[in-house]
């Protein structure tokens, strides 16, 4: 994350690019000092039974409490971990399996450039959110399960920007000329592709993280997640189960979750558009 902050302080002469990526940037460790230290950033225990049922906000419970008593405030906070970390693991495995799939299909030819044409727009026509619902069904509830649909599902938009890009790249007299003098294949792609989608994989790291963390929420949403976690998700799950969303205490139950999920995703967008227009010269106009 230093590294991040130098490239956009270098940056910001270039224009508003670099602003839109820094405001990201912070929003991102404010998010990531939630999610790094809940215990000691919660006024109480999530999972304690502080107060009475739905007080609404005061002096001791900022944000109130929820159907049971325990605070909005701490639940709000511990949620921060559950719900980033599932993005993180998602888009690192969707990642990975992007760049695999995104570099084979665009460099290499024949039947397995087919298969795996194949493959992506497969997994690209069916509509995202039916999928991963129809999915979690069958899988049943469960962190490990969300982590595990969404990861099927998220990885295909990665690959097919991926092998855009290392299409270009083939084409290029460098891996032309490496061709000609007879260099590996697998040689190939690890020194003169890899290279040239490294910081394209980056930004879609960051895009596929913020898809992640609106597709846990739903899923929680809709009872698909782990009741036992305190995730964003679950609480607005615990919300709905409780009508919460019917009376007044959807002001201090639903609202600043749903506010907390919208920042995530808004700070890790900026930050994915700062990094494109930053190594994207192309974009710059």
């Amino acid at each position: 994350m230093t590294g991040l902050a130098s490239m956009f302080r270098a940056d910001r002469a270039s224009g508003s690019s670099g602003r839109v990526g820094a405001v990201g940037l912070i929003l991102l460790a404010g998010l990531t000092a939630l999610a790094l230290f809940p215990e000691q950033l919660a006024p109480y225990d999530p999972s304690e039974l502080v107060g009475r049922p739905l007080e609404p906000p005061s002096a001791e419970f900022l944000l109130g409490t929820n159907d049971i008593g325990q605070d909005l405030l701490s639940e709000l906070i511990a949620g921060a971990r559950v719900s980033l970390t599932t993005a993180l693991i998602v888009a690192a495995v969707s990642l990975v399996v992007g760049v695999l799939v995104g570099v084979v299909s665009g460099y290499v030819r024949g039947i397995v450039q087919e298969a795996l044409l194949r493959l992506i727009d497969l997994t690209l026509v069916v509509p995202f959110l039916p999928l991963v619902i129809l999915l979690s069904a069958y899988l049943g509830p469960g962190q490990r399960n969300v982590i595990l649909v969404l990861s099927l599902v998220l990885w295909a938009a990665p690959a097919r920007f991926i092998r855009s890009r290392v299409l270009s790249l083939a084409a290029a007299p460098y891996v032309e000329a490496a061709v000609a003098l007879g260099a590996d294949p697998v040689r190939i792609m690890l020194k003169h592709i890899w290279p040239g989608v490294r910081t394209l994989a980056l930004v879609q790291f960051i895009l596929v993280a913020s898809t992640s963390i609106l597709a846990e929420a739903s899923l929680s949403f809709l009872g698909l997640g782990d009741p036992s976690t305190k995730s964003w998700g679950t609480m607005l799950f615990f919300a709905r189960a409780s009508g919460a969303f019917l009376s007044e205490a959807w002001r201090w139950w639903v609202l600043p979750t749903g506010i907390m999920i919208t920042l995530s995703v808004l700070c890790l967008v900026l930050l994915g558009y700062g990094l494109e227009k930053r190594f994207e010269p192309g974009l710059q106009r």
